[in-house]
């Protein structure tokens, strides 16, 4: 039996809009982060909150780095 060749999970055609999509939650998701961190004070501020942004924003620059760069058609 041959082996079936390796397909994404994607269509690629999706990637250039994905990686847009992803990017920008990702972008206002740390400048939400940033503006939490610069208006609260040192005494108002919760670390659970800042990791779940974090998070949040990592996951989704991260994926969107990488539909960007597949889109660009560096296959990673």
């Amino acid at each position: 039996m041959a082996p079936k060749p390796i397909s994404s999970p994607v269509p690629v055609a999706w990637y250039p809009s994905l990686a847009v999509l992803m990017l920008s939650v990702g972008l206002l998701v740390t400048a939400s982060f940033f503006i939490y961190e610069a208006t609260s004070s040192r005494w108002n501020r919760r670390l659970s909150k800042e990791i779940a942004t974090g998070a949040v924003a990592s996951f989704f620059l991260g994926f969107g780095s990488l539909f960007l760069l597949l889109a660009t058609g560096v296959y990673v």
